[in-house]
């Protein structure tokens, strides 16, 4: 949490005259002075914490201020784990691979994409195979066909420098259904 703490203003910090109140229990007192309010918390020996400063006028609630903070951290910290990067992981390919080492990398090339990984497909060229980039073409358009409906391209093939690259990631669920809407409807054009 080091790198992006939160910060909330408690009991004196809060700049605002009129603020509204929410209890220790979780109910709504009402709008009232700033005063009033730290006085209120200090009844019940706990702090004014500052919750939604943006709200006119802003809402402020009675609570411990080192339980309040420990939970929002830990939230924060649960919905870091639940976000999943998405990593781009790369597969080298020959413009003359054969079978059994092309094989071989597809079925790599699968499992990233099962995992929900970004894949760059890179095909190196050699000396004088630069004169046979058709191959190369010919080899990631057999990669896209072998996939089919189950990814996307993210980038289309392109050279850089000795290397013809491109990108593919998973489909969605959403992109993935309109694309089974999509067959259907030409199905039943058809």
């Amino acid at each position: 949490m080091s790198n992006n703490k939160i910060f909330w203003r408690v009991n004196s910090e809060i700049r605002s005259p009129e603020v509204r109140v929410i209890g220790a229990d979780d109910k709504q007192i009402g709008v009232m002075a700033l005063e009033k309010a730290i006085s209120k918390a200090k009844e019940a020996k706990l702090d004014l914490v500052e919750i939604a400063p943006k709200a006119k006028p802003p809402v402020v609630k009675i609570v411990d201020f080192g339980k309040f903070r420990y939970r929002e951290e830990k939230k924060l910290r649960s919905q870091k784990k639940k976000v999943k990067q998405t990593e781009l992981k790369e597969i080298r390919f020959s413009p003359f691979i054969g079978e059994q080492d092309y094989t071989t990398r597809i079925n790599r090339v699968r499992e990233f994409l099962k995992d929900k990984n970004k894949v760059r497909l890179v095909v190196k060229f050699k000396g004088r195979q630069m004169g046979s980039t058709k191959f190369g073409y010919n080899l990631l358009k057999k990669i896209e066909e072998e996939f089919d409906q189950t990814i996307n391209v993210d980038m289309k093939p392109k050279f850089i420098g000795r290397h013809l690259t491109m990108v593919i990631s998973p489909l969605t669920q959403r992109k993935a259904k309109k694309t089974d809407e999509n067959q259907s409807k030409n199905e039943k054009i058809s």
